[in-house]
């Protein structure tokens, strides 16, 4: 979607995705979309363990918590400092097109962050206008895996305890 007005680098860092079988299949699929559209993709340090330091107090809060503001705060920070290290100077995130996440705190966090690294912030809700819709259409069409769940461990206890339930 943004490759018209910008030179688009992918910036993947996901300490968050476990086990690690469901990082490197998430992982493997932008690699081969970004094959395809002929962008670069950078992936960040796997530092999970400081991920899970950091989110764990928040454990059993829940989808659009302030876990999940912990989390985006903790891969945008990161995203912004490698924008920085590569010299880049607009920094977006594909987050806001699921519409299970908040779409406002992912802006309100991308925001402050670009405040504060003087680094400017793609402040979007790529759900919005069809977006999710087209995001599904682009799915099938290049035949790309669909996760059910957000990609850490809490959320997929949450995901199997739903299942469960049904």
């Amino acid at each position: 979607m943004l490759d018209n007005e910008y030179s688009v680098v992918s910036y993947f860092y996901n300490p968050n995705i476990t086990p690690v079988s469901e990082y490197k299949k998430r992982l493997l699929e932008l690699q081969r979309f970004a094959s395809t559209k002929g962008f670069p993709v950078i992936e960040g340090p796997g530092d999970t363990k400081n991920w899970t330091q950091q989110v764990k107090k928040f454990r059993f809060e829940g989808e659009k918590s302030v876990r999940c503001r912990e989390c985006f705060r903790i891969r945008l920070e990161e995203t912004f400092r490698e924008a920085q290290r590569q010299h880049i100077g607009v920094v977006a995130t594909v987050l806001s097109i699921s519409p299970h996440k908040d779409s406002s705190m992912i802006n309100e966090i991308g925001n402050d962050l670009s405040e504060r690294y003087g680094i400017m912030f793609l402040e979007a809700d790529f759900k919005k206008k069809d977006g999710f819709k087209k995001s599904l259409e682009i799915s099938r069409e290049y035949g790309f895996y669909r996760q059910s769940y957000c990609g850490c461990v809490y959320s997929r206890h949450e995901m199997y305890r739903s299942r469960q339930k049904r």
